[in-house]
């Protein structure tokens, strides 16, 4: 059961890069073909989404990424997410009548960390300059882009949004969203990437544009200052790992959900899922649960490692994966999947580029929601991220809303190494569909020998927090009944909406050849390209 994408993966030497839009893919593959690297591919591909993409990612929102040093045979994590502000109170939030952040609010608003990682990850590893990489994202913005046909239908879905507020009107046309074909000009976001290209990061975090922001949002009630931009700064990490039978998955650490990925790999890493057979009931039922019990405890530990304790190695340790896969029944779907004890001690981008010397760049950019807020900052055409929406208001949860932390992050990027040699470079964009969305693609390609495309155009579940399952149109009716027979309830997506199914990209490395085969989601727009 596949997606009718009739896609074939593609293959290079030199280079490449794999998103979800054409136009961003090929702002990636410019820089390496003018001689930069992979991570120079990686912030000039998520640039141009900012502008062809722009209800997914930008300059407003975040960042994470993992990259494959080749020289040194090692990964590297770079956490750009930003903070609460410095003045953020939970007692302010329930004063004005909320039991949670909700999405749309100046409340929801976080410190933007994009741009500070892109210039951090140049800095650090890229062989050019913010100016020249911001130059498709630039033209595009300036000369403008015609519209693809999922972007067109993405956009649609958050008009009301953008329409809630004068300035949301910078990113509609004519009051409406274009449609397929339309030509978007995006002139006052071409300022701001303008700026930013001459002057660096202080042309956002100082001075007018972050004046404007602060404005902004103290001005719906808010409580970002130029202070909580000026002091916004990206975090180097360790990375955390798994082994999948031999096959070492690397994810961000805490505050992003890549810890749910791996919990649910060591889960299903004890069951024979090959024997069980690719996308059949039984297979299904297991990787369900498994992605329910990692996604309990996700929600109850992860936090930020800097402000709360988050108990990593032991959610990681495969005696913790023998007690969850104990809870799991192989004949009926739990009632309720609750959080293990731990002994004392929504729209987003996904690209990847991997350059002829093999470093690997997985590198994931959002707003979270669809144009984040959907505060759009007036005369800049900036639409502001709702990641804070994600802290909980109550004061003894590990994800609690405090001053200057940083929230629960669903944004993942993802590698696989075999033998100390970087094998993926690979990530699935979508809200909580991300966890789940890379244990379904490490499962087919290794427990079912998949190459990339096929991996990625195999039918997918999707774990529902209300106990549900969504699969998609075209899963054998058999495969539904057995499903529902064992207790789960069972929904289905169809058409464009199967975009709400994940949105992956992988590049795979022969290190033998150098040979580079990389595929690209169908249930999107984009691209893989290589040279």
């Amino acid at each position: 059961m596949y997606f009718n994408s009739r896609r074939s993966a593609i293959h290079a030497k030199h280079g490449m890069v794999a998103t979800s839009q054409p136009l961003a893919s090929m702002a990636g593959l410019r820089m390496l073909m003018n001689g930069g690297n992979a991570i120079d591919a990686a912030v000039a591909t998520a640039a141009a989404l900012n502008v062809v993409e722009p209800m997914s990612t930008g300059v407003g929102g975040d960042l994470f990424s993992l990259i494959w040093i080749a020289k040194e045979k090692r990964v590297v994590a770079l956490n750009a997410s930003g903070r609460a502000p410095s003045a953020a109170a939970i007692e302010d939030v329930i004063k004005a009548g909320h039991t949670g952040i909700p999405n749309t609010s100046a409340f929801a608003v976080s410190v933007p960390g994009t741009v500070n990682g892109w210039d951090t990850i140049l800095r650090e590893y890229g062989t050019m300059p913010l100016s020249e990489v911001l130059k498709p994202a630039i033209q595009y913005a300036e000369e403008g882009f015609p519209v693809s046909d999922i972007v067109a239908y993405q956009w649609q879905r958050d008009v009301e949004k953008l329409q809630l507020h004068p300035s949301g009107n910078e990113l509609l046309l004519n009051g409406r969203a274009p449609n397929e074909g339309d030509v978007f000009f995006m002139p006052n976001l071409a300022k701001v990437l303008r700026g930013i290209a001459e002057a660096g990061p202080d042309a956002f975090y100082k001075g007018p544009v972050a004046e404007k922001i602060a404005a902004y949002i103290q001005e719906l009630g808010g409580w970002m200052t130029t202070q909580d931009l000026a002091n916004d700064a990206p975090d180097w990490d360790q990375p955390i790992s798994t082994d999948y039978h031999g096959v070492t998955c690397w994810e961000c650490p805490p505050n992003g959900q890549g810890l749910i990925a791996l919990i649910a790999m060591n889960i299903v890493e004890g069951m024979d899922i090959k024997g069980m057979g690719s996308q059949s009931v039984e297979a299904y039922h297991h990787e369900i649960e498994a992605m329910r019990l990692a996604f309990a405890d996700g929600m109850q530990y992860i936090a930020d490692p800097r402000t709360d304790y988050v108990p990593i190695e032991e959610l990681l340790s495969k005696s913790y994966a023998d007690d969850r896969r104990g809870l799991i029944n192989k004949n009926h779907a739990m009632a309720a999947a609750d959080f293990g004890k731990i002994p004392a001690i929504h729209d987003t981008v996904y690209l990847t580029a991997v350059d002829e010397e093999g470093n690997g760049c997985s590198f994931i950019n959002s707003l979270f929601a669809g144009f984040g807020s959907g505060l759009v900052v007036p005369g800049t055409g900036i639409a502001l991220q709702n990641r804070a929406a994600l802290f909980s208001l109550n004061p003894d949860h590990p994800n609690a809303l405090a001053p200057g932390k940083r929230p629960f992050h669903t944004i993942i990027p993802a590698m696989a190494t075999k033998n100390d040699e970087l094998w993926l470079s690979y990530g699935v964009m979508g809200g909580f569909m991300q966890a789940q969305g890379h244990l379904q693609v490490i499962s087919n390609m290794v427990d079912f020998n998949m190459g990339p495309q096929q991996a990625i155009d195999a039918l997918r579940f999707s774990v529902a927090f209300d106990g549900g399952v969504t699969l998609e149109e075209g899963v054998d009716p058999a495969v539904i009944k057995g499903l529902e027979d064992k207790g789960h309830t069972v929904g289905i997506r169809e058409g464009y909406s199967r975009v709400t199914m994940g949105g992956a990209q992988v590049i795979e490395r022969n290190p033998e050849t150098g040979v580079l085969t990389g595929a690209s989601e169908p249930r999107k727009s984009g691209s893989a390209v290589g040279w």
